[in-house]
């Protein structure tokens, strides 16, 4: 039987693994300079989890889930995004108790059953962060700076920011009415979806891809933002200003997750079809409470890193994802080959990138190896060398070579 991986997975091979690696090292380098620290949460949880935090009238637990049933006969769910499994260990271990503010990040494998195609996968990768037990606005402000850095760091041009307030619960209230108001005359003319969510949660309508269209002139949730509603997105926006982040409000902006309340954003970058949009988030002041913890506010953002790995490719991002190697040790004779075996080790504990032959190749095969490893150096250790104490130590690129003392040969190559 010939085996292939399942559908809407991906194999990471050598070549593109350093561009992944690239774009999560950088991740991590802002989120340092930002003070977010690394939480790793289990890759599956209890399916009412995700049910109460992401929402039951959202696409994900509706349609994309994939749940299972243990030996223990307990429902489990391979976590579809980041952000509850993250609040059920802020409350679980119960690090609300902090008195400073809890901002994580997290990366790894995400699972939802969709129709694969361009930049979406059933297992596919986020990178998010998270800010627990603040309400200020400059707190939003910076959550969304996080993110666009992360994208211009890792070498993204054309980011776009569109940011929005879904309000409160008495401000989605008032706009709840406006909006069926505004959608029940064309109903029938929308998709099944869009007619199941209008009786469920109206607001997930303009969510809706197939008839965005249709709800150009929808009211505005802004219009029905209550005074604390209003005041804090005129903060956030005014932090954006001054810290130069260019952004667009965008009022039919909802997210497709019920847990978000006042700021919702995304971000947008074109370059992979149909699809620009490369992540988003926003604040999700009561999911704390719904997941059972205290009621502590909070804040946060995924990326999609499928999609940015496609973006830097189409933007042809030179990421010399090839990494090239220090130094390539040739044995000629068999003293000299167990004499590069001892050595090699010892470069390598050392700190040096090397590599040898493993399959008994005569010494061209062995320098062409050397060329596309695009190893700095090669290193030829012979009979003679092995009797002197020297090795023969060539730089590729201008073909100069120079004897070496075998125990100085590390020395060389890191003052080289």
């Amino acid at each position: 039987m010939a085996f292939q991986k399942p559908t809407g997975t991906q194999d990471f091979l050598p070549g593109t693994v350093e561009i992944w690696q690239h774009v999560e090292n950088k991740a991590r380098e802002i989120c340092r300079n930002f003070n977010y620290k690394e939480i790793r949460t289990p890759i599956f949880e209890q399916t009412e989890l995700f049910e109460r935090g992401v929402g039951e009238t959202t696409d994900v637990v509706e349609k994309e889930m994939y749940t299972f049933v243990d030996k223990g006969k307990r429902s489990m769910t391979l976590r579809p995004e980041g952000t509850a499994g993250v609040v059920r260990s802020y409350v679980e271990n119960k690090l609300y108790g902090d008195p400073d503010l809890t901002k994580l990040f997290y990366m790894g494998p995400m699972f939802r059953y969709e129709r694969p195609q361009a930049g979406r996968y059933r297992q596919f990768h986020q990178f998010g962060v998270e800010a627990l037990g603040g309400t200020d606005p400059s707190l939003d402000a910076e959550i969304i700076a996080l993110g666009y850095e992360i994208m211009k760091g890792i070498g993204l041009s054309g980011v776009r920011v569109e940011i929005n307030s879904v309000g409160n619960a008495e401000s989605r209230a008032a706009y709840r009415e406006k909006l069926l108001q505004f959608l029940t005359p064309m109903k029938e003319t929308l998709c099944k979806d869009c007619q199941s969510r209008m009786e469920r949660n109206p607001l997930r309508v303009l969510d809706c891809k197939v008839d965005q269209e249709k709800f150009a002139d929808a009211p505005s949730i802004l219009d029905s933002l209550d005074e604390e509603c209003d005041t804090h997105f005129a903060k956030v926006r005014q932090h954006l200003d001054a810290m130069g982040i260019e952004y667009a409000v965008n009022t039919r902006l909802v997210r497709g997750l019920d847990y978000y309340t006042h700021t919702a954003f995304e971000y947008k970058v074109e370059g992979i079809g149909a699809i620009d949009t490369v992540g988003g988030g926003g604040r999700y002041n009561g999911l704390v409470s719904d997941i059972g913890g205290p009621d502590q506010p909070g804040i946060g953002f995924a990326l999609g890193l499928e999609r940015i790995v496609l973006l830097l490719e189409s933007q042809k991002v030179d990421l010399n994802a090839q990494a090239p190697i220090d130094l390539y040790l040739i044995g000629l004779g068999e003293a000299a080959e167990d004499m590069v075996a001892k050595l090699l080790y010892q470069l390598r504990k050392e700190g040096i990138v090397a590599e040898k032959d493993y399959q008994g190749r005569k010494m061209k095969a062995m320098m062409k190896s050397a060329d596309r490893m695009q190893a700095r150096f090669a290193a030829i250790l012979g009979d003679d060398e092995l009797e002197k104490g020297e090795v023969a130590l060539k730089e590729l690129a201008t073909g100069e070579q120079r004897l070496v003392p075998i125990a100085e040969l590390a020395q060389a190559i890191r003052q080289a």
